[in-house]
């Protein structure tokens, strides 16, 4: 099931950690988001080149972390494209699950 499915509109403003205010935090929050445009960059050329373990495994690391640094809408993204590559669907599939989590990481943001 896509985002777009479960009622989530992926397209919506900038996208904030739940741990923006925790001054405890905030330095790893900062490093995660300048290191999304890179890791977005990442998954979009392994869906391109149809790299699928790579995908695999970058769409597991980053539902792992991004978690961890308060955005858990990125998250669901991810463990839905793992999923999609785990269960082996379309590649027209996994590709509109790439769409939706470099959409979401496009919205990254302090």
């Amino acid at each position: 099931m896509s985002l777009e499915e479960n009622g989530s509109n992926i397209t919506a403003g900038p996208l904030l950690s739940e741990f923006r205010d925790d001054p405890d935090l905030i330095e790893l929050v900062e490093y995660f988001v300048e290191e999304m445009p890179n890791t977005a960059d990442k998954i979009k050329e392994a869906c391109d080149t149809k790299d699928m373990e790579s995908l695999r495994r970058l769409s597991h690391q980053l539902k792992g972390s991004a978690g961890g640094y308060g955005f858990s809408p990125i998250t669901d993204s991810a463990r839905v494209l793992e999923e999609a590559i785990m269960e082996e669907k379309a590649i027209s599939e996994v590709k509109q699950s790439v769409d939706e989590l470099v959409a979401l990481c496009k919205r990254v943001s302090l």
